[in-house]
């Protein structure tokens, strides 16, 4: 066990990085609304991440770049190359920059639903002070440019969280059979495409790629380590879909019509489960809101070095100006009460909808020997990245048609 935590890798800020406050309402939501008929989802989601996560941390340590950092080496046309990175670059920095707000909100939504509301009038600005709070610690943890400070945070961070909703979902006592059932057989009502898309792009984030690529190869310099990269990967991802299964778990005890956001959720739980249930909850949803507010700036930055051929270091200064940026206006959004649940629920639809994109970028890398020589993908490997990639687009597609109110 010792020597299991000595080599814990970038896994717990993988699993950290995909249970947001983005995660924890759309599980809220899939919970609430369909019970534990979507449990099926999120496993396939974990699956898929697995099989994703795992290919970007070979990526990583074999050439010892990151995802966009090759893309831009790797493809030779310059109309293609400058979409591509264009795409890219809007798709995760500008994306990660709306998100910030909402990770942050969102961590001060746990907080809020024990100690109420905390805000200072200034003039005709109300700041919230838990916001502020959560942006110093995330602003904090990332000037300190230091991975190994991260990885220990992070480890703290995950097990808080994990302890915190797998104990919540404990205290509902769920029918384990129903939930063997959800599992097991996939169902989709009719008005649940979205939320199906939802989960798996809340679960299987396509920053996330480029940060463990990026996070891998800091953590490991030899192809020897990538059995340890695999296992660090296999745990982490594992634990994480528990956890937001947890949390649809956790959710379906509620009656519908009281929950329109996670906070509602911990206060929903108090009078059927008594106030631990709150107290965990709130506890899970603050912890998830710090993890994500830091990984989110993070990602932006490796993405933006990589895309614009900076210095990926924690300490380079171009490097600390992305996701400073980022930062600030996260706090400064979110402090101002800019209104998030809605703007997440969007956000984790489009990851949905983008996934497919990413997914096929990081296939064709994974398949070229001038990057990875005697590592690229087995038939096995692309097998599984293909299922994974027709799967995401059928189901972005289906997605885009649910909104037009085609299908």
């Amino acid at each position: 066990m010792i020597k299991f935590f000595k080599n814990i890798g970038p896994g717990p800020l993988v699993a950290a990085a995909f249970i947001g406050p983005g995660t924890v309402t759309v599980c809220t939501l899939a919970g609430v609304n369909f019970g534990f008929a979507l449990l099926w989802a999120m496993v396939l989601s974990i699956f898929a991440t697995i099989v994703l996560q795992e290919m970007a941390a070979r990526l990583g340590i074999v050439s010892q770049k990151g995802l966009s950092e090759i893309i831009r080496e790797e493809i030779k046309h310059p109309i293609v190359k400058g979409i591509a990175l264009l795409l890219i670059v809007s798709a995760i920095v500008i994306g990660n920059a709306a998100y910030e707000a909402g990770n942050i909100s969102g961590g001060a939504l746990g907080l809020e639903a024990i100690v109420g509301d905390v805000t200072w009038k200034i003039g005709q600005l109300n700041l919230n002070i838990i916001s502020l709070i959560i942006g110093v610690i995330a602003f904090v943890l990332l000037y300190i440019g230091n991975y190994k400070v991260l990885e220990k945070a992070f480890v703290f961070l995950v097990i808080l969280m994990s302890v915190a909703f797998i104990t919540t979902a404990i205290l509902t006592k769920p029918n384990i059979l129903d939930i063997l059932k959800g599992i097991v057989i996939p169902v989709a009502p009719e008005d649940g495409i979205l939320t199906v898309i939802a989960l798996i792009g809340t679960t299987v984030v396509p920053y996330n790629l480029f940060l463990h690529a990026s996070l891998a190869k800091t953590k490991w310099k030899s192809k020897e380590d990538l059995p340890i990269a695999k296992k660090d990967t296999l745990v982490a991802v594992i634990l994480g879909g528990t956890v937001s299964m947890c949390i649809i778990i956790a959710a379906s005890a509620i009656q519908k019509q009281t929950i329109t956001n996670t906070a509602d959720l911990a206060l929903g739980l108090e009078p059927l489960f008594g106030s631990f249930a709150k107290y965990f909850l709130a506890i899970g949803l603050f912890a998830a809101g710090i993890t994500s507010a830091i990984t989110a700036p993070l990602a932006a930055a490796f993405v933006a070095s990589g895309c614009l051929g900076w210095e990926a270091d924690l300490k380079s200064k171009k490097f600390k100006s992305v996701w400073m940026i980022i930062v600030v206006l996260g706090v400064v959004f979110s402090s101002i009460g800019f209104k998030s649940i809605e703007i997440i629920k969007f956000a984790q639809v489009a990851n949905g909808l983008l996934l497919p994109v990413i997914a096929g970028f990081l296939l064709w890398v994974m398949n070229k020997s001038t990057v990875l020589g005697a590592y690229v993908n087995s038939k096995l490997q692309n097998v599984l990245g293909l299922i994974i990639l027709v799967i995401t687009i059928f189901l972005g597609l289906k997605g885009i048609l649910s909104v037009f109110n085609v299908l």
